[in-house]
């Protein structure tokens, strides 16, 4: 079903048989679109290709799209808005709607610390204007904590999961998969998550060249991507098992993720502004960014029509 409406709206979107000479280079994180397009079906028509490209985070993803080496990608609202502060340009065109219950500050089993007020002081790993740091910095500003009051230790995903099984850090502030991963398989225990703290969005950005020159492409991909997600609400199961296999990791990782996450695109809409203006304004109260930004400066509500059409609206 997800298919026909997808392909019945394809002249809607621009696309002609010239398209096919076209190559859309979309940035991805850790088995996230790729793998949920791949197990919709929703890939098997594409009138264009489409060059993936894995990051291990939103940074060097965002990196690679001011560089010119992709088009698209799927990003956070924290590292969005400290690449636009950075005068990287790119714009959101899309937003991902989810729980904020997998983002959080994680603790070994056995650590004796319980909430934010044991980690005074304490060493937290996370990725310098990622989620994880933002999930911090609110959380710090909810109890009119600095930032200096906590050691933030900037660290790759990677290596942030070394130092932490390690020992080396207290704690970890990261995002999904890792936070699912390290519950289910290593027992480790969330202290505090971003509900009632942050906006919990993400973005699928574009650069301006991309969006001038590939808008039916663009347009295209993200129709895929929201009916994809659309499919994946009502496929749990399946997507996980799908997920798990495509990753390498047991399937109780992605199913405890995506049952709570209950991942939706939804347009750039006067909520999604607002919710961005909110991160905005925490980065520059933190001095994380040096100047202040209006959110409709950063975002592109133009394919509203092409997510509506994915969703079966």
């Amino acid at each position: 079903m997800i298919r026909l409406v997808v392909a019945a709206a394809l002249a809607l979107v621009g696309i002609s048989a010239a398209s096919a000479q076209t190559t859309l280079r979309v940035g991805d994180q850790k088995g996230n679109s790729q793998a949920v397009m791949e197990a919709a079906g929703v890939l098997k028509d594409v009138p264009y290709k489409i060059e993936w490209k894995e990051f291990p985070a939103a940074a060097p993803l965002l990196e690679a799209l001011s560089a010119g080496a992709i088009d698209t990608g799927l990003v956070g609202d924290a590292p969005f808005t400290f690449a636009a502060a950075a005068n990287v340009p790119v714009k959101a065109i899309a937003a991902v709607r989810q729980s904020r219950d997998g983002l959080a500050v994680l603790v070994p089993e056995q650590s004796p610390v319980k909430s934010l007020y044991d980690l005074r002081g304490k060493k937290i790993a996370t990725g310098r204007g990622s989620i994880g740091h933002q999930l911090i910095l609110a959380a710090l500003e909810s109890k009119g904590w600095k930032p200096a009051d906590v050691q933030i230790v900037f660290l790759a995903p990677s290596d942030a999961k070394v130092a932490y099984t390690q020992g080396s850090v207290d704690a970890w502030s990261t995002w999904e998969p890792y936070v699912s991963q390290e519950e289910v398989l290593f027992k480790s225990r969330r202290i505090i998550t971003a509900e009632g703290l942050t906006p919990g969005l993400g973005f699928q950005v574009a650069s301006p060249a991309a969006i001038k020159d590939k808008r039916a492409q663009l347009a295209d991909f993200v129709q895929r991507l929201t009916a994809a997600r659309a499919w994946s609400q009502d496929n749990v199961g399946s997507y996980a098992e799908t997920w798990g296999k495509l990753m390498n990791i047991p399937t109780a990782v992605p199913l405890n993720w995506l049952t709570r996450a209950r991942i939706r695109i939804a347009p750039i809409d006067n909520g999604v502004v607002t919710d961005e203006q909110k991160t905005i304004d925490l980065y520059f109260r933190s001095g994380l960014i040096s100047r202040s930004l209006d959110a409709n400066d950063i975002v592109d509500r133009s394919f509203s029509d092409a997510i509506a059409k994915g969703a079966g609206l």
